[in-house]
């Protein structure tokens, strides 16, 4: 693995083995960061960390984001964080009627808790004025059907995001969300090609979004240059999201 002693700011990404969190890592290290990439599954870890160069800039390490010990442990051996990017999240469907009391509490431990947590300790670590939180939303969390449990999860990422932009921006960090749209994933694979080309029929672009769309998102709102930008969500779906009849 990498060194955390580089002179590169050093960014934080959570969820970092799937498709979003692989782009975001990816566009992060070419923006100029060490990345401390982190996923839950250890031999995916192992295997992501085997296929790179040996002086590539992403460090990969297996972190369980609900497990606040570890988190801490982790924070804790970087000599300084510039930039947290919470990914790492959890979705399914599940009717109003059928969803149990503990899928909903799970639901929200993995989604929105762990935003708090590593926020919290990242931002004891972030150098005045070079801070920057990125949360990862959803557009859900204006509303849809079939799963409330995923909708009010995160709008609570929403509602930590404001009010910890509120909160932090005496130190100058800036803290802002990314809710993504219909964003084409391995998670889409088995869906069959019929009901994937019916969801990107619905897109009002006519296609689905790439990771890479979430991750240049990412990266600008963790850039130095974004000074003036915080409590803030924005919303890559395409336009999906101002409704219409396309």
């Amino acid at each position: 693995m990498a060194s955390a002693s580089t002179q590169r700011p050093i960014a934080i990404v959570t969820g970092a083995g799937g498709g979003i969190g692989r782009a975001i890592v990816r566009q992060l290290a070419d923006d100029g960061f060490h990345v401390v990439a982190t996923d839950l599954d250890p031999g995916r870890v192992a295997e992501l960390a085997a296929a790179q160069s040996p002086d590539s800039p992403v460090e990969w390490t297996a972190l369980d984001v609900c497990d606040e010990a570890a988190c801490e442990a982790l924070v804790a051996r970087l000599p300084a964080v510039n930039a947290l990017v919470n990914n790492a999240g959890v979705f399914e469907i599940r009717e109003m009627d059928e969803l149990t009391v503990a899928e909903f509490r799970r639901m929200h431990e993995i989604n929105a808790l762990p935003a708090f947590i590593l926020s919290r300790l990242a931002a004891r670590k972030m150098p005045r004025g070079s801070g920057r939180i990125v949360n990862m939303a959803s557009r859900a969390y204006l509303g849809a059907r079939h799963y409330v449990h995923y909708v009010s999860s995160k709008a609570a990422v929403v509602g930590i995001t404001r009010a910890l932009a509120m909160e932090l921006a005496g130190h100058d960090i800036m803290v802002n969300a990314i809710a993504p749209g219909a964003i084409d994933t391995p998670m889409l694979d088995a869906w069959g090609q019929e009901r994937r080309a019916g969801l990107a029929a619905q897109q009002p672009t006519g296609r689905l979004g790439a990771p890479e769309d979430v991750a240049f998102a990412v990266s600008f709102l963790v850039s130095p240059r974004n000074r003036y930008i915080s409590g803030q969500v924005l919303l890559v779906d395409g336009g999906k999201s101002l409704g219409g009849i396309s």
